[in-house]
């Protein structure tokens, strides 16, 4: 009889340890992950928050959309080639103005993760980080992008040419709808970007967590 209440012991207090073991990995699983969260989305937007984080870099700059950037290049016959590209600056200065104001949302985002999240995060693919940090935050950085592009694409004399463009042609199913108002147009294709390379910095703390630099990062990513 005491040989079998032992046993009993033994078994609830080993189902108790394997329970707490659980419950710091969860904890540590969310912290690690915090963690990676605000580092990546703080490298992409020091990374495209810069004079040419957008322009300079192949990978992101804004190009006039579809039908439209093919037409641009007839304008080097009509003498408009220089209206042209300065507009395709300020879409690209005005994605470069925007990505700051994304780093409070994104920093929130990480530290407002739960454990459930976090885990599903650690045992996902090489872009889960990038892709809970769309699903988190892509609608309240578009609200919080467009005046921002609106303001600074309005300065240039051809946006307007191109709105008015734009919407001819889209109606002819040359051009998508939300492309044919230029800051909507703008304001996706730099959120694009900045999930674009969110997702290159998570892959790289991914191929190469010994160099994150935190102990509990090296853990959750070299043994997931």
């Amino acid at each position: 009889m005491k040989r079998r209440n032992l046993l009993a012991a033994a078994v609830a207090l080993g189902a108790m340890a394997g329970t707490a073991r659980a419950a710091l990995s969860q904890a540590d699983a969310a912290t690690g992950i915090r963690l990676a969260l605000e580092r990546g989305a703080n490298a992409a937007v020091d990374r495209l928050g810069q004079k040419g984080g957008f322009l300079d870099n192949a990978k992101v700059r804004i190009p006039l959309p579809g039908v439209l950037n093919d037409a641009a290049k007839l304008a080097k016959v009509t003498g408009q080639q220089k209206r042209v590209d300065e507009l395709v600056v300020a879409m690209n200065r005005a994605a470069e103005a925007a990505v700051p104001e994304a780093r409070a949302l994104l920093v929130d985002a990480a530290k407002t993760i739960s454990a459930d999240d976090a885990l599903k995060i650690v045992r996902g693919g090489d872009t889960s980080v990038t892709d809970y940090f769309a699903g988190k935050t892509r609608a309240p950085l578009t609200q919080k992008f467009l005046p921002i592009v609106t303001q600074a694409t309005e300065k240039v004399s051809l946006a307007e040419k191109y709105n008015a463009l734009a919407g001819k042609v889209s109606g002819f199913g040359l051009m998508k709808k939300e492309d044919a108002y230029l800051p909507s147009y703008v304001t996706s294709k730099t959120l694009d970007g900045l999930f674009l390379v969110i997702g290159e910095e998570e892959k790289k703390l991914r191929k190469d967590p010994l160099g994150a630099g935190s102990d509990l990062i090296k853990q959750l990513f070299s043994t997931r």
